[in-house]
């Protein structure tokens, strides 16, 4: 946890932006693997988790935005809980560690909402819909529709600007990454499986005393955008691709990719297409200031990928109209980042459009529909940075079976690269009051820093 002051003063923000009201904010409960005693880590609620920092199960909170007061409801162990857990701290400790000086049992929680309006955030989990709808009397249907937003905004306008403790757990996550992947890159052999680098990765996290921040990606099937397959076997020719974050104990992540040759050096068009990614991504991160939209930092790198690709023969015509026309996500399908924070993607559970785009209306077009972030960058916003270039077969044949975009795309020469795999680093940045600054240590990424640790 961070000092007791810090969830008082977020706290009050809180009520300040909220007017009135109570708000109800459900911690999160211990989720049964196969049956009851038997569960999946605990991962508390991160909105929770960023207004009281308690990382424990069974616990609901109350704020009353008129009076400022608030309660925290929860259960004492009896004997024989303490039989297996060993004594944990009482409710009232834990409330006085968040600045919570009323506390009240879990069975009293209906009785305090009764007769108030209560704002409440979407729901994501079965559980938390199930209780709610037992709280507040309404069918577990109509919950998500009946969630706050004066409540949603309030927690956005929040938590996407990060303080100073938040900016170095976020670093802290980030330089326990870096040992993920130079690990990683240290690590790597023909024969070796998939599972083995990805067993070492998330050792490394979990000796650090925190977690991974998502499921680990360790695949030689990088086009595969989100393949957590570790089923495969390495091959010499073969490019690595990690993409791993950390998770502090805190509950912040890091979020980084690295693409690196299962042999000692990068070969041919390994080399080609990594160092085209590389540009990408630098242009990418001199986009990056207070006052620029993300969209923009996206197609800044999408026009150095469309200008590479142009170079290489897959694609022709105007960069511009090509780009418009989305030509570009044949090879880079995906957007260039996102929110980072106490979720890898933060906040998304409160609505990606929302948060990422401030409930703007987006594109619809295939590649540019999944950019996650698109409004305009202010500091103390951290944002991840992660260009790529992807061939994938199917996507290819529909394309080509379509003529989609044939007047930019050349299907015959992109036949030629369609076992090419993918390619992506990913980085993560604090937008600053003049520009932006990387996060954390810097993991290798040029060729030569790259291929001096496969050595």
């Amino acid at each position: 946890m961070f000092t007791r002051e810090i969830y008082v003063e977020r706290r009050r923000r809180l009520c300040e932006r909220c007017g009135d009201g109570l708000l109800l904010l459900p911690g999160h409960v211990d989720s049964p693997v196969n049956y009851p005693d038997n569960c999946y880590r605990f991962r508390q609620d991160s909105t929770f988790l960023y207004y009281f920092g308690l990382d424990q199960p069974g616990l609901a909170a109350v704020v009353d935005a008129d009076s400022g007061e608030t309660t925290l409801f929860g259960d004492d162990q009896d004997v024989e809980a303490i039989v297996w857990t060993g004594p944990l701290p009482t409710l009232a400790d834990r409330g006085a560690a968040a600045g919570v000086t009323r506390v009240r049992p879990l069975a009293a929680l209906a009785e305090a909402l009764a007769g108030r309006e209560v704002h409440y955030l979407p729901p994501y989990r079965a559980e938390t819909l199930l209780r709610l709808a037992e709280l507040l009397l309404r069918p577990p249907a109509a919950l998500r529709a009946g969630a706050s937003p004066r409540f949603v905004h309030a927690v956005i306008a929040q938590r996407a600007f990060k303080g100073p403790e938040e900016i170095a757990e976020i670093e802290a996550a980030v330089a326990i990454s870096v040992a993920m992947h130079e690990a990683a890159m240290s690590m790597v052999r023909p024969g070796m499986s998939e599972a083995e680098v990805a067993a070492e990765v998330e050792r490394i996290a979990l000796a650090a005393g925190g977690r991974v921040a998502y499921p680990v990606i360790a695949t030689v099937r990088g086009e595969v955008l989100h393949n957590h397959d570790h089923k495969g076997t390495l091959a010499a020719a073969d490019l690595f691709l990690l993409d791993a974050g950390a998770e502090t104990a805190r509950g912040y992540a890091a979020d980084l990719s690295s693409t690196f040759p299962v042999a000692p050096r990068f070969r041919g068009r390994q080399r080609t297409l990594y160092e085209l990614q590389l540009a990408a991504q630098a242009a990418a991160v001199a986009a990056l200031a207070p006052g620029v939209p993300f969209v923009d930092v996206h197609f800044a790198a999408a026009r150095v990928i469309c200008d590479g690709m142009k170079d290489l023969g897959l694609l022709r015509g105007d960069t511009d109209e090509a780009l418009a026309a989305g030509a570009h996500a044949i090879v880079f399908p995906c957007g260039v980042g996102h929110m980072l924070g106490l979720d890898v993607h933060d906040m998304e559970d409160l609505g990606e459009d929302l948060v990422g785009w401030e409930g703007r209306d987006r594109s619809t077009q295939f590649g540019l529909k999944s950019l996650r972030l698109g409004r305009k960058l202010q500091p103390g916003f951290t944002v991840t940075i992660e260009p790529g270039i992807y061939f994938i077969p199917e996507l290819i044949e529909l394309w080509r079976a379509n003529h989609h975009n044939a007047a930019y795309v050349d299907f015959a020469e992109l036949e030629k690269w369609r076992d090419c795999g993918g390619v992506r680093n990913e980085e993560d940045f604090l937008i600053t009051g003049d520009g932006a600054r990387r996060l954390g240590p810097s993991k290798p990424l040029t060729v030569a820093d790259v291929e001096a640790l496969r050595a």
